[in-house]
Formats: structure tokens, C-alpha cells, sequence
């Protein structure tokens, strides 16, 4: 069953979106057209999908359930394509058959709930293996590292950290086995090992210098980049040595026929032509490649640069080191001289491509650098060499310090270690019983989806489909057997020619809903007809006749009993409706339970083009005009009977005329005999008399007489038109308010 929604960064819903909290059984969503229901019924859909990335449907015991989701998108797929999947149910098996079957579901579900209760309890005991985790790792950290930080500063380095430093801790206790010592005879040799000694020294990093060689050898920077010689201009330029200061001045050359070096207007169409074609493709390939290979090399000098200086500062600092510091300097200042006389020339170069420059090769100091570094690793080597047995007596004395440290909390530790192996195996026992359980799920799941196969037909939900649309009037089409492929049907009009693209908006929209309907009852795919699903509706009513509303609401009714009586597989539904009158209906079961623990309430709106969402939880918050009228009604005692008549006529077009399509004589017909009739006649011209006429003031004296009279024929219209309940539901909801 899902638990939450959350929704956000999509359509009509903000960075910070909604969740849909304790969700439960039954969930009606009331929101105006455009607000983000069908964005929600989407979401619940297709949750993979990349525009709900942001978003997530959060299940109980994490365990997903199928969705059977109903919206426009529903009839696209089902009623697009000129034929319609049949739908596998269970009408033609036999009453031992279902019953075993049942039987089955019924095991299902009760290993499925203990599963979910397995899984709580093995999360319960991870939890408290894991708090017991962090209060021996905080014991720990207090009672040794803290005491002991200052005296055995050394043998913690590397388990710095509260986790590490409990790994340390177990892995000591597991493993080490060196002789116990006292603290003074640690504290001696503690003194000697871990004071001035000779240490591991790391081997310096061996320098790269191929790339910045290959660009200060590179042909370009000899090559004397000019403008082509065979543009009218070129011959002027190149006589004059003007190259680099034309090319400079084309930069200021505008729209106008300003020259940038006369200012006079001399500036042609022709002009700028020759300039262009003077400094042509070539002449840009090379002004491009000076560019990139004197950044490259800039970079790459101050990159080597920093790396050199870094090594002669740390070397320095070093009293160990065994690199010739000063000649190391010494080559080191000249190489930054180079770098830094190239750097000028590649410059000047940039600035004036047409003069030929040769670079400083820096080759010889960098392979002097290079030659010293390399004897240096020779030298520390050797001297790693010799300090590796003295690292066998350090290592030693931590070994004797750790073995020391656990010996003082050994009572800690290993209770500690209990606690864990018993919580350990606790909680490996939980995991085989819910793998236990979840392969004896999958098991009779499978014995379920054999039996579904042998005793489904797709003939049933066909006929019924069939018999509501003749019970409600619709009766030039039907849906049939298609004749090319099995399992596959069609609708079909009376005179044997396919029907759907001729439907009308309601009769599609009808057909849609009740197919939807025998899909939650059954299934495309005969092995999985009894999986558990969830059904979610978005505005099942928008396109239908109003005296289909009723119908439909009435058709989910008897799904809602079904899922708060937990028989069948619906386990969940979630109603998305903006009609006011219809989720009056569908919310209504019976006149004794107002309020319901399986039931929940929400409203999405939207502001500024931003979906919000508010929960009502068990509340109704839905409140009609209509509803109103009702109000009125129980005020009688407060009203004269013309308001009275008034609002009964209203009570009767609203929900008998407009909604229900029902005529005076029509609700007048619904009584047996005709002394009821007639009372019922005298009703209805009563209210319109009230309602329409200007009685007279000895009518008016006489109303209080025959009104209640006429309350009770307006409560038997109810009733003889087979509407009682929602009688009994809108008196239900007013005298609730009023007791509220």
C-alpha cells in the first residue's frame, strides 16, 4: 500500500512541492481543473520516469504494489489502437476452484503481513546493534583515547577518528598477542623510539620538461608571419614593415569609413577586402598557433616552477634531506631567468608576429635539476634501507602499547563483543526467516498464477461490460469478439461496423471506466488476474452525462466496501475528482459512519501557478451550494414556508431535474398508489406555487398547517426514487455541523 507522495519540480508543482502523508485505505483528492491531479495520477503511473526524478512513492514495508491507474492517458493507450486487450477474471471457474484460490490469496497475504512485520522487527534490532555501536565507540573514545591522547600520542596517529579508532580497538583485541608491559617500561621506551630518530624519508617527485623542450625548438617562433604578398596592399605594407601594425589597427576598424590611423574617412568596401585577404587562413593558423604554444609554455614553466620552489622550501626545512640544496638553488634561479627571458620574447612575439625570435633553451639546467634529484632518491633509498630495522622496534612498541591499552578495559570490550555476536545472530535468524517467508511468497504466488490460468475466461468481464451498457441506455453499441486475433475485442455498432472512432465524448469516456473496472477486477495476462493492485482515478465523470455520475459513483461505492471489508485484491484507491456533487457522492456509504479510520480527505489548489496541497484526514471537506440548501432546510423552524417551498424546489431541480435528469411526473410516478401520487402532485405544485406564485394572506395562514405534511412527502421522494441514502446523508452532514 503506498504511504506517501511526494511531488515536486514538475508542472504546476515548485522546488519544494507536496507530500501526501498517511494515506490509507481509501483517499479522496479534491482540486479545480488544472491544479495537478493528473500530473499526480502520472507520477503514481510511470515513477521512472525523468520528469519525477525529483519525486518519490514511498510504500509500506517498502514493498510495491501494481497501480492500475484510470486518466486520459488510460484510454489513449487501451482505445487508440482499433482494438482492446480482453480481460482474463475468474467467472467461469468453479465455486471448489475460486474457493481454493482464496484460500491461497489468504496465505498470501498473511505471509506477506508477517514479512513486513519480520522486516520491522529485523530494522528494530539493526537499530539497536548499531546504537550499541555508537555508545561502546563513545565509551571508548572517552575512557582510552582521551586519557591516554597525550602519553601515547604516537602509537594513535591513523586512528584520529572515532570510527577508526574502535576498528583499532577490535582488531587489537582480536589479534594482538605481544607480551603485556607495565606503563613505566612503555613510557621509557617510548622516549627513546619516539624521539629523535632517523624516519622513512619519501623519495622526491622526478620532473617533466619533454613538452616545454619541443616548444622552445618550435619552427614558429623563427618563422617571420606576414600578410600575403599578392594583395595591392601588400606591397605598401610590406615595404614599409608595417605588418604587425596594420594587423594591430584592424581591431579598430568599425562600420564606418573612419581609418583607425588617419582618421579620414578612407575606408572602403574594397579596402577592408585586401585587409582581409592580405592576413588570410594562413596567416591566422600561425597568429593562433603562436598564441596557444606561448600560453602552453607560460603555463607549463610557472607549473614546474611552483612544483621546484615547492621541493627547494620543503628540502630546506628538512634537517634529513639528501638533495645538494645549493647547487639545486643555483640551477633553479638560472632555469626562472630563462623562463622568465622567454616569457618576454614569446611576447614580443604575440605582439609582433612578423619578427623572427629565438628561444633560451632551458634544456641543460632542467637535466642538471633532474640529475640531482634522481641522486638524492639513490641516497634516500639507502637510507630507508638502514632505518627499516628501527621500524620493527617501533611497530613492536605500539603493538605492546595497544596490548596494554585493551588488558585495562578488557571487561569493556568484551561485553561489549557479546552484545554484538548475540545481536548479530538475532538478526541473521530474521533474515533467513523473512528470506524464509519471502520464497514461500513466491512460491504459492506461482501455485496462484497456475491456478488463475486454468480456470480464467475473458467472456465474463465482456458480458458484464456488455449488460451495464444496456442497463443505463446504451444500447447502439456493444463490444464483440474480433474476428483476426484471439483475446482481442472491439466495439462494435448495431449494424456490425467498428464504433470507436464514432463515439461520442461520454460513451467513450463510459466504456473507458467500466473497461478500467473489469481490468481492477481481473487482468490482461490470465496468471496474475488475483495480484494485490491499487487503483487510482482521476475524474472518472468530466465528459459523462450527469445521470451517468450516479452510476459511476455507485460503481466505485461497492469498490470502496470491498477494500474496507479487505476482500478481493484491491487493497488501496486514490480518487482525483474536481466535480463537487460527484465526490459527494462516491464519499458517501451509509448515513451511520460520517467519519472513517480508512478514510482520508485532501484538497490541492493552486496560487500563482503553484500547486499546494491541505489534509483534512477524516473530515469531508468538501461543501457544496447544494449543501447548503440543506442547511436552510433544517432552519424550517426558522423560515416562513415560503422560503421553505423555495428551497425544496431547489433541493429537487438541483438533484432530481439537473443531476438525475428525473421530470415532475417521473418523481410523481415513483409512488405505488395513486393517493401517494397525488400527495406527491400536491408537493410539487406546492413548491412551485411558494416558489413562483404571490399567495395571498389566508394561503399564508394556512401554510404552517400542511408543511409539516409535505416534509414527509418530500422525504418519501427520496425514498420511492430508490435515493433514500442520500437523504439520509445530506440530513447526516448538517446535523453534524450543527453539533460541531
Amino acid at each position: 500500500m503506498l504511504e506517501s507522495i511526494t511531488i515536486k519540480g514538475v508542472a504546476t508543482y515548485d522546488a519544494t512541492g507536496i507530500q501526501i502523508d498517511n494515506l490509507r485505505k481509501i483517499n479522496f483528492i479534491y482540486g479545480t481543473n488544472g491544479c495537478g491531479k493528473t500530473t499526480l495520477s502520472k507520477l503514481i503511473y510511470n515513477p521512472t520516469d525523468m520528469a519525477f526524478s525529483d519525486c518519490d512513492l514511498a510504500w509500506k514495508g517498502n514493498l510495491p504494489v501494481n497501480v492500475l491507474v484510470y486518466n486520459k492517458d488510460f484510454r489513449e493507450r487501451n482505445f487508440g489502437k482499433g482494438k482492446i486487450d480482453g480481460v482474463f477474471t475468474l467467472g467461469q471457474a468453479t465455486k471448489e476452484e475460486i474457493q481454493a484460490i482464496d484460500k491461497m490469496l489468504l496465505e498470501l497475504e498473511e505471509i506477506k503481513n508477517n514479512g513486513i512485520e519480520k522486516k520491522k522487527t529485523l530494522e528494530k534490532q539493526q537499530e539497536k546493534k548499531s546504537q550499541e555501536n555508537n555508545e561502546f565507540k563513545e565509551a571508548i573514545w572517552l575512557d582510552i583515547y582521551k586519557e591516554n591522547e597525550n602519553e601515547f600520542k604516537e602509537a594513535f596517529r591513523g586512528f584520529m577518528k572515532k570510527d577508526s579508532f574502535r576498528d583499532k580497538i577490535l582488531e587489537e583485541f582480536k589479534n594482538n598477542e605481544e607480551t603485556l608491559l607495565t606503563i613505566q617500561d612503555l613510557k621509557e621506551k617510548s622516549q627513546t623510539i619516539f624521539g629523535r630518530t632517523p624516519t622513512i624519508l619519501p623519495l622526491l617527485s622526478i620532473i617533466e620538461f619533454k613538452k616545454l623542450l619541443e616548444i622552445e625548438s618550435d619552427k614558429i617562433w623563427n618563422k617571420k608571419i606576414i600578410g600575403k604578398a599578392d594583395v595591392p596592399i601588400a606591397g605598401l605594407i610590406q615595404k614599409l614593415n608595417l605588418n604587425d601594425w596594420v594587423n594591430e589597427g584592424r581591431n579598430y576598424i568599425t562600420e564606418d569609413e573612419i581609418c583607425p590611423f588617419c582618421q579620414q574617412k578612407t575606408i572602403s568596401e574594397s579596402f577592408k577586402r585586401q585587409l582581409e585577404n592580405f592576413f588570410d587562413e594562413s596567416f591566422l593558423q600561425d597568429i593562433t598557433k603562436v598564441r596557444t604554444l606561448s600560453d602552453e609554455y607560460t603555463q607549463g614553466c610557472q607549473n614546474l616552477q611552483n612544483l621546484l620552489e615547492q621541493m627547494e622550501l620543503q628540502q630546506k626545512g628538512n634537517p634529513d634531506s639528501k638533495l645538494n640544496i645549493e647547487q639545486f638553488s643555483a640551477f633553479l634561479r638560472t632555469l626562472i631567468s630563462q623562463f622568465v627571458t622567454n616569457k618576454e620574447l614569446l611576447g614580443n612575439k604575440k605582439k609582433e608576429p612578423s619578427r623572427s625570435i629565438e628561444l633560451f633553451s632551458t634544456k641543460e639546467q632542467l637535466e642538471s635539476i633532474q640529475n640531482l634529484i634522481i641522486e638524492s632518491n639513490k641516497e634516500i633509498t639507502t637510507h630507508n634501507d638502514i632505518v627499516n630495522d628501527y621500524t620493527n622496534q617501533k611497530n613492536n612498541l605500539l603493538k605492546a602499547i595497544w596490548k596494554y591499552l585493551i588488558e585495562g578495559h578488557r571487561a569493556t570490550i568484551e561485553t561489549f563483543i557479546k552484545k554484538q555476536e548475540g545481536l548479530e545472530k538475532g538478526i541473521q535468524i530474521l533474515q533467513q526467516k523473512h528470506k524464509d517467508l519471502q520464497d514461500k511468497f513466491v512460491e504459492i504466488n506461482k501455485k496462484i498464477r497456475e491456478a488463475n490460468k486454468d480456470v480464467t475466461s475473458v467472456q465474463p468481464s465482456v458480458d458484464e461490460i456488455n449488460q451495464i451498457l444496456t442497463s443505463y441506455g446504451f444500447l447502439n453499441f456493444q463490444i464483440v469478439p474480433s474476428k483476426k486475433e484471439p483475446n482481442q475485442y472491439q466495439i462494435q455498432r448495431e449494424d456490425g461496423s467498428v464504433a470507436e472512432s464514432t463515439l461520442s465524448e461520454g460513451e467513450a469516456t463510459f466504456i473507458t471506466f467500466l473497461y478500467y473496472l473489469q481490468l481492477a477486477k481481473g487482468s490482461t495476462n490470465e496468471e496474475s488476474i488475483t495480484e494485490e493492485r491499487i487503483l487510482v482515478i482521476d475524474d472518472p465523470i468530466s465528459s459523462l452525462d450527469s445521470n451517468v455520475l450516479f452510476v459511476v459513483s455507485s460503481l466505485i461505492k461497492e469498490i470502496v466496501k470491498t477494500i474496507k471489508g479487505n476482500t478481493g485484491n484491491i487493497k488501496q484507491l486514490i480518487l482525483l475528482t474536481h466535480n463537487v456533487y460527484f465526490h459527494k457522492e462516491v464519499s458517501f456509504v451509509d448515513g451511520r459512519t460520517p467519519k472513517n479510520g480508512d478514510t482520508h480527505y485532501w484538497i490541492i489548489r493552486k496560487n500563482h501557478n503553484v500547486s499546494s496541497i491541505q489534509a483534512f484526514e477524516m473530515e469531508n471537506p468538501i461543501h457544496s451550494s447544494y449543501e447548503l440548501l440543506w442547511k436552510e432546510l433544517s432552519n424550517s423552524s426558522k423560515n416562513s414556508g415560503i422560503t421553505i417551498q423555495n428551497t425544496m424546489r431547489r433541493i429537487i431541480e438541483n438533484y432530481f431535474k439537473i443531476l438525475g435528469r428525473y421530470a415532475d411526473d417521473d418523481l410523481i410516478k415513483s409512488f405505488v398508489n395513486h393517493q401517494e401520487q397525488e400527495i406527491c402532485r400536491s408537493l410539487v405544485c406546492w413548491i412551485n406555487d411558494g416558489s413562483h406564485g404571490l399567495p395571498d394572506d389566508l394561503y399564508i395562514e394556512q401554510q404552517d398547517a400542511v408543511i409539516d405534511r409535505y416534509f414527509e412527502v418530500f422525504k418519501q421522494i427520496f425514498k420511492k426514487t430508490g435515493h433514500i441514502e442520500h437523504y439520509n446523508m445530506m440530513h447526516r452532514v448538517v446535523d453534524e455541523e450543527k453539533i460541531a
